[in-house]
């Protein structure tokens, strides 16, 4: 059985792309994989989601998708992609027990956080440790925070966390940001900015949340306590495309190189959320892509031929 469209990626872009096609009666496959739900998972209450005045725990907010989308007829497997074929028409998806084809095909596989990979990083994960100040900085007023990193993101990420911190320590490996050289001399002349040079954190402290972090010289190799409520890690992201390798573009970091957000290259093949933003990587974002996406694979469809009663309208 050839289906018409194959979403892969189970978080925000997927879930929104799964609810618009199986609204209009496509009944979409989501290959959500074995952690579906991306990025939210990590985060405990989301509160910059839109309709929740309360905010919303994110696998709650990942699960409410979900049954949105399977109310109108979607459905998932839950596995991992292992590898596609998309030089043949209908495309070919394979995972670890299947190979599925399909005529239209949505990539949301995500993008995953580089990580320190410290036992205590994952202890505290959601008690003070996160890897969105733009997301969990306002949790944060008026305390102390460490960010680890040296490129844009640990610049842009220490930057926004002054407007609400009292205090923001960057810690940094090397005697140089990788920064952009604005970047630097904002974080570098603003007042409320500490950098710690040539270090590395061995550990977060703390009971049942972060009070601070134990941190290695790398030249003396001495040790010392930085107290911190708030530990933001931004080393970086890991584009979720192994499996797309050679298969389309992809850029030097291997974010998909998209077309007008949401094209690729080939046609029929499209892109939605974190895999294709170096920039955003918000859950309203990815979403956003996600409808532009199914209505792009929708247009797709109809005009080869696919003639079906659509349920609802395709907009709303």
């Amino acid at each position: 059985m050839t289906e018409d469209i194959i979403i892969i990626g189970g978080g925000p872009a997927g879930l929104t792309a799964a609810i618009y096609t199986s609204r209009e009666d496509f009944h979409p496959l989501v290959v959500a994989g074995f952690k579906a739900g991306g990025q939210l998972l990590l985060t405990t209450t989301v509160e910059n989601y839109p309709a929740f005045p309360d905010g919303v725990d994110g696998t709650e907010l990942v699960n409410l998708m979900r049954k949105q989308a399977e109310r109108f007829g979607a459905r998932f497997v839950d596995e991992d992609v292992v590898e596609v074929d998309l030089n043949t028409k209908p495309f070919r998806i394979k995972t670890s027990s299947q190979q599925y084809e399909a005529k239209c095909v949505i990539l949301a596989p995500g993008a995953s956080n580089r990580w320190l990979g410290i036992p205590s990083e994952q202890k505290f994960m959601g008690k003070g440790v996160s890897s969105c100040a733009t997301c969990d900085g306002p949790f944060f007023k008026n305390k102390d925070v460490v960010v680890v990193g040296g490129g844009d993101t640990a610049m842009e990420d220490s930057l926004f966390l002054t407007k609400l911190a009292k205090s923001v320590t960057i810690i940094h490996r090397r005697n140089e940001f990788r920064a952009s050289k604005i970047m630097q001399e904002r974080v570098l002349n603003n007042p409320k900015i500490k950098v710690v040079w040539d270090s590395a954190v061995e550990e977060i402290l703390g009971d049942e949340k972060v009070t601070g972090v134990r941190v290695k010289s790398l030249k003396t190799n001495e040790t010392a306590t930085i107290p911190a409520n708030g530990v933001f890690i931004a080393i970086g992201y890991i584009p979720n495309t192994k499996f797309l390798e050679g298969k389309l573009d992809l850029d030097e970091q291997g974010y998909i190189e998209a077309i007008d957000e949401i094209h690729t290259g080939i046609d029929g093949v499209f892109v939605a959320g974190d895999v294709a933003d170096r920039v955003y990587r918000q859950a309203v974002t990815a979403a956003g892509s996600g409808c532009k996406a199914a209505i792009a694979a929708r247009e797709y469809i109809q005009n080869l031929g696919f003639d079906k009663n659509k349920r609802g309208m395709a907009l709303l």
